[in-house]
């Protein structure tokens, strides 16, 4: 595939997958040099791109996400290390948001205007 049908596949700007080869998301499994040296992209590739928009969109970073790559597997513990280690990340910024909230509505409780200037009764 070249990279413009890839692009179209998965979403992405071509830029995007650009950058992913160049920081280590695409590894050299997924690319192939077709007789006049031009990238050619492994139908596989869809998969992998999926997955890691899949990382993405569940909060890890493209940081985490090269270090997933780098160690080409996981086992199932670790596997599961990684994602509850994510899951608690992600119910500590709940706590944080929740915390936030609740501090917005005691300033409503609290009836502070800022007619007379701010945060004076």
């Amino acid at each position: 595939m070249k990279i413009s049908e890839v692009a179209k596949s998965v979403n992405l700007p071509i830029s995007t997958i650009r950058y992913y080869e160049k920081i280590g998301i695409i590894t050299d499994e997924y690319i192939l040099r077709d007789k006049n040296n031009y990238r050619v992209y492994a139908q596989s590739i869809i998969q992998h791109l999926e997955v890691v928009k899949q990382c993405l969109a569940v909060g890890f970073t493209i940081h985490e996400i090269q270090s997933m790559i780098s160690k080409q597997g996981f086992s199932s513990n670790e596997q599961a290390s990684v994602i509850q280690a994510k899951i608690t990340e992600i119910e500590e910024a709940q706590k944080k948001l929740e915390n936030s909230k609740q501090n917005l509505y005691d300033i409503l409780k609290a009836d502070i205007t800022c007619e007379d200037g701010f945060g004076k009764y």
